[in-house]
């Protein structure tokens, strides 16, 4: 009686979350993807050998999602390649993402669909040609929000994966 105090009988495996992907990434060609980059705009990571802790200089550290979806948008496509090169410059460089999610919806949902987005940009990231070793997906759900607030803006800007270099 004691331990069912403590237990939750929220499913994680249950929490209805729904892929809106199209279809499935194919693995990239590296060399397609570099001259494909080229045509898009890539923002060029600069990388300073002295500063392994630290993110590129000019790219985005965070990536936004829809509400109640972890499908990364085409839009941060650019930033999550110049991240890839970025990593892949030096196997030493190592990057925690960290999904949040806006205040609606219970605590164990929000955990789950945070690291459902975690996750999704670390398969976008591997698919680029980052190893596994050098990502960590972690949630922290609607624990951190960015912006304080009961409004659609604010909830946009918690949707949201965060890449933080260590």
């Amino acid at each position: 009686m004691l331990l069912s105090a403590c237990g939750s009988n929220v499913k994680l495996d249950d929490v209805p979350v729904s892929d809106r992907t199209a279809a499935p990434v194919a693995p990239v060609d590296a060399n397609a993807a570099n001259a494909q980059a080229g045509s898009r705009n890539v923002p060029t990571a600069v990388i300073d050998e002295s500063a392994i802790g630290q993110p590129p200089a000019n790219v985005a550290r965070v990536v936004y999602f829809d509400y109640d979806s972890f499908q990364v948008r085409p839009e941060f496509a650019a930033t999550l390649e110049a991240h890839a090169k970025f990593l892949k410059a030096d196997a030493k460089r190592r990057v925690v993402l960290q999904g949040h999610t806006d205040e609606r919806g219970g605590r164990e949902y929000n955990l789950a669909l945070g690291q459902k987005r975690a996750e999704a940009v670390r398969r976008q990231l591997a698919i680029l040609g980052v190893s596994d070793a050098q990502q960590e997906a972690v949630s922290f759900g609607k624990e951190k929000p960015a912006a304080m607030g009961s409004d659609e803006a604010s909830f946009a800007k918690n949707r949201r994966v965060e890449l933080t270099y260590r």
